[in-house]
């Protein structure tokens, strides 16, 4: 989240790469029934590409989903310009956090948002409260919902049809039924282990472990993060990543992440959990245990024929701040979007072409920059406690501040100010040779193959 900060004042305007083509023809119809398109997945991506094609007209579209009531492990904080941009009702949002504080390998402490507008926050959700909003509306305007475990896609052609054999749970049922279906169009909004992804041979992608603890803290301790979200870096809490305590609706999400040590995941967690305990009172209680893995970087294929990856499956979520939400119900309404164009209201099969040539063309140019950005981002900033150090002091910045809660809040790269572009170059260097001074030196551990593995 606030890396995101630095996108725009480091001056790096960087464009996306076009997307591959395919060469396969599009399929005019006369099926006498509308098209059938399943959404594999039913978090934020899914539930925005099915309520797009609900609408569609001459599309039946069949929404699956292995809960209904799953509370995906998240930090749970969406950006300003989703709010309306998804019409996200006010109850969606828990707690709107205005400030931030940035604490420092060694403690130092610098505060964040003094830059924001009366009017401007970041949103912090729980995931079962907006997934179960964004899954119900899109049955509401027609998608067929059914509780079931997708095991297998099955096709004979890459353009189909493709049949999804799935286990259906229905009410008062422990055991699920058998079942299959057949689709011409598929979009795989499954998360990070993919079975979409693996039946089209996306290819593999690395992967962060993040680790997070929702815990029940005291009225009086838990008004001090009534608006505000702390972010820790430190190769205690993380050798790569940062640590976080974000205020929910009733309670605190307390966690960190790492990839090149994920085995030593509960150690860190056991680090932040000590940081910040002065914070959380003599007696927190934690109610909730949550692990999952976040995608390093995006699938080597997305589109396969005539099925398209969105969300955690397509891989994108960004790199230093681990954000996904927006992303994923961008990337499954662009996705849904362009498909339905595609089809001419239900009279024709898309290609794999097509759907490369506008969903992954309009996808990558709109956000490539921000992915790379980060990338570049972490690699700088989050591999030694010195430049950790760093980059809390470069976080004291008015111009630094602004910039980043611009980009996050409205995900539009802002900046481009050559004055304090330049002054931030030299602040940065500065920055720089004081954290190398007063930084405690790292931990070394010895875990070769995984910190061999960032991409």
């Amino acid at each position: 989240m606030s890396l995101s900060i630095l996108t725009s004042a480091l001056g790096l305007n960087i464009g996306a790469t076009p997307a591959p083509s395919s060469s396969r023809g599009a399929v005019s119809m006369d099926l006498g029934r509308p098209l059938r398109v399943a959404v594999v997945g039913g978090g934020p991506s899914g539930a925005c590409a099915a309520e797009i094609f609900a609408k569609a007209p001459n599309i039946d579209c069949t929404l699956f989903e292995r809960k209904m009531d799953n509370c995906k492990p998240c930090g749970g904080a969406i950006p300003l310009c989703m709010v309306d941009e998804f019409e996200l009702p006010p109850e969606i949002v828990d707690r709107r956090v205005r400030k931030m504080k940035m604490i420092s390998p060694s403690g130092r402490e610098v505060d964040v948002g003094r830059t924001l507008k009366e009017n401007e926050y970041i949103g912090m959700t729980r995931r079962e409260v907006l997934d179960a909003y964004l899954r119900d509306r899109a049955v509401e305007l027609g998608a067929k919902p059914v509780t079931g475990l997708v095991q297998k896609v099955e096709f004979e052609d890459a353009d189909g049809p493709y049949t999804i054999k799935y286990s259906e749970y229905k009410p008062g049922e422990k055991k699920g039924t058998p079942s299959e279906a057949e689709f011409d169009i598929i979009v795989g909004a499954d998360g990070a282990n993919s079975r979409t992804a693996k039946a089209i041979d996306a290819g593999e992608y690395n992967f962060a472990i993040a680790f997070q603890e929702r815990i029940k803290i005291p009225d009086e301790k838990m008004k001090y993060y009534e608006d505000l979200a702390e972010m820790y870096v430190g190769d205690d809490v993380s050798p790569d990543f940062y640590a976080w305590v974000f205020p929910k609706y009733d309670h605190v999400g307390v966690g960190t992440g790492t990839v090149v040590n994920r085995p030593a995941i509960s150690e860190y967690q056991a680090a932040i959990r000590e940081r910040c305990a002065d914070r959380l009172g003599p007696d927190p209680k934690v109610m909730k245990v949550e692990a999952h893995p976040i995608p390093e970087h995006m699938r080597p294929r997305r589109v396969v024929g005539r099925v398209a990856l969105v969300g955690d499956a397509a891989g994108y979520v960004t790199k230093c701040s681990g954000e996904g939400i927006y992303f994923a119900a961008k990337s499954g309404r662009m996705a849904a979007e362009e498909i339905v164009a595609l089809t001419a209201g239900g009279t024709r099969l898309p290609t794999e072409m097509e759907i490369k040539d506008t969903y992954l063309k309009k996808f990558d140019a709109a956000y490539g920059p921000t992915y790379l950005v980060l990338d570049i981002l972490q690699k700088v900033f989050y591999t030694n406690n010195g430049a950790r150090e760093a980059f809390v002091d470069m976080c004291a910045s008015d111009y630094v501040q602004k910039v980043t809660f611009d980009s996050y809040l409205y995900k539009k790269v802002q900046g481009n100010d050559p004055i304090n572009d330049i002054k931030l170059l030299f602040n940065t260097i500065g920055s720089v040779i004081k954290g190398n001074a007063i930084a405690k030196p790292d931990r070394t551990f010895s875990n070769p193959v995984e910190s061999l593995k960032r991409l």
